[in-house]
């Protein structure tokens, strides 16, 4: 029980409040360290989420031969055949003539005639039929059907698929869309003719089987449905490459030397082959190239700002207690100054930048950015950004775009052996090693890395010190009490003495 200043006079509340806002000052100290190594290990992640950016960005844009054998091909007459590059990091140039273009095999049925519930003037399956009446609504009891049909590389499979239907609940609807989702045909049902028209998904024929089938359809449910067990109708693609005759491929679309070729009409008889030749895409090469620099130049920007940004010594994170008597826009104002220079002067920032620049500076075999047109820039103010002479990398790029290619991706077992864009990848990959080592990454435990640790040790600080704290509150409270207590004993005993007194 709480007894306040009412014997003594005294505002024992206040007093109290006074007494541990002294003793909570050393709290505060910890507290506001704790926050500021929160923001610290913030910015860390932040730093350490650029690098994982540039890192990957670096890998997709230099290092995947991708980004280096965009070619261009210039073809002679682009309505028969349309060509790309795939990847092949060779040109590639001839003639071809196409002699027949892929087909797939198609096929039809008899026409559906309903023996039980159609109209009596009607002998076909209406779309209204085709979607509610079951199989057996249409005279058919036989389940099941098999087929089989050419697949993507041009050969049938071994084994049909078989599917298996109940005519007492399946329509034709939905034997046709099984037939569609489970095999490698698509049909469907037209009401005006009453029939079902079947093509195999994928075109050509296969030419190992002796029969040449495309399709093969069996079941008692086909022969109800008016089916034929089987279809030559497919058709491979023909064409001469580069005065190879006879060359055949199963699907009008294929590849030849990592390009990438589409067939879309037969070559004129009398006409001459198309011609094609392929050639560097300096454009795309260009851009690729441009876009690393533009990366690595907004990376060493933003990390010489951060360690370069001011600390103000003078903004210390805010107590709740501070923050009661502030505005909002005051505390925002307040929390930027304090959150300034968390990572300022850090050396593993620094040590990464210095390596960056030197990598840079360096050689791969002989060659040097240098001579790419890529240089750095003499601003001493620009911290290292690269600057490119867009004449000169556009000659080295058309050239030889191989050998950029090698400078910039190239592997070595030292960094000293690796491409430029390998040995920025190798310096950073090994930072985020490093930060994550003192900063850690989202839901890592905090035992796991040092400034983890350090906020463990400043929580268990804290905990303590409000235990402490409170012990030190209720034995002023107990103090201020006995104090009461004594008084209100005295004024009660110096009340009886008078009495005692004034009666005699």
């Amino acid at each position: 029980m709480r007894i306040s200043g009412l014997a003594s006079g005294l505002d024992t509340e206040k007093m109290v409040t006074d007494l541990m806002n002294a003793h909570r000052i050393p709290l505060d100290k910890i507290t506001q360290k704790k926050q500021y190594l929160e923001w610290q290990l913030d910015d860390y992640r932040t730093t350490n989420r650029q690098l994982f950016d540039f890192s990957k960005k670096t890998f997709d844009t230099m290092i995947l031969s991708t980004s280096f054998s965009a070619k261009t091909v210039n073809i002679s007459s682009p309505n028969d055949v349309a060509i790309r590059n795939m990847g092949s990091t060779s040109d590639f140039s001839g003639t071809i003539k196409v002699e027949k273009l892929a087909k797939n095999a198609t096929m039809q049925s008899a026409p559906i005639t309903n023996k039980s519930t159609i109209p009596p003037n009607s002998n076909k399956v209406t779309d209204e039929h085709f979607a509610k009446s079951t199989l057996e609504d249409l005279g058919i009891t036989e389940t099941e059907i098999a087929i089989n049909a050419i697949d993507k590389d041009g050969k049938m499979s071994s084994k049909a698929v078989e599917l298996i239907f109940d005519p007492k609940i399946d329509t034709l609807k939905t034997v046709l869309d099984k037939i569609n989702k489970e095999t490698g045909v698509t049909a469907f049902f037209d009401s005006s003719t009453g029939k079902i028209a079947i093509t195999a998904k994928n075109s050509g024929v296969d030419n190992s089987d002796t029969t040449g089938k495309s399709i093969e359809i069996m079941g008692k449910l086909a022969e109800s449905l008016g089916i034929p067990k089987s279809s030559i109708d497919g058709q491979n693609a023909k064409f001469t490459l580069n005065g190879l005759e006879n060359m055949e491929r199963s699907s009008n679309t294929f590849q030849v030397n990592g390009f990438e070729f589409t067939l879309k009409q037969v070559s004129v008889s009398d006409a001459p082959p198309v011609t094609f030749s392929s050639a560097p895409d300096t454009n795309k090469i260009f851009d690729s190239v441009t876009k690393f620099v533009d990366e690595y130049n907004k990376l060493i920007e933003d990390l010489n700002k951060q360690i370069r940004e001011p600390k103000y010594r003078d903004f210390q994170p805010l107590s709740a207690a501070q923050k009661k008597d502030m505005t909002d826009k005051d505390i925002e104002m307040w929390e930027e100054k304090a959150k300034s220079g968390t990572l300022r002067n850090d050396s593993t920032i620094s040590s990464m930048l210095t390596q960056m620049r030197t990598a840079l500076m360096g050689t791969v075999g002989s060659d040097t950015l240098k001579s790419l047109g890529i240089t750095t820039s003499k601003d001493y103010l620009a911290n290292g950004k690269l600057v490119i002479n867009e004449e000169e990398l556009k000659k080295a790029i058309s050239d030889d775009p191989n050998k950029v290619h090698e400078m910039f991706s190239k592997d070595g077992a030292t960094v000293a052996e690796q491409g430029f864009a390998r040995k920025l990848r190798t310096i950073v990959d090994k930072t985020q090693t490093s930060i994550a080592q003192r900063a850690g990454k989202v839901g890592d435990v905090n035992d796991t890395f040092s400034l983890g640790r350090s906020l463990k040790e400043m929580n268990n600080q804290i905990e303590r010190f409000e235990d402490r704290l409170k012990m030190m509150e209720t034995r002023y409270w107990k103090q201020f009490s006995a104090m009461e207590t004594a008084i209100n004993r005295a004024n009660s005993q110096s009340a009886s003495l008078m009495n005692a007194f004034s009666n005699n």
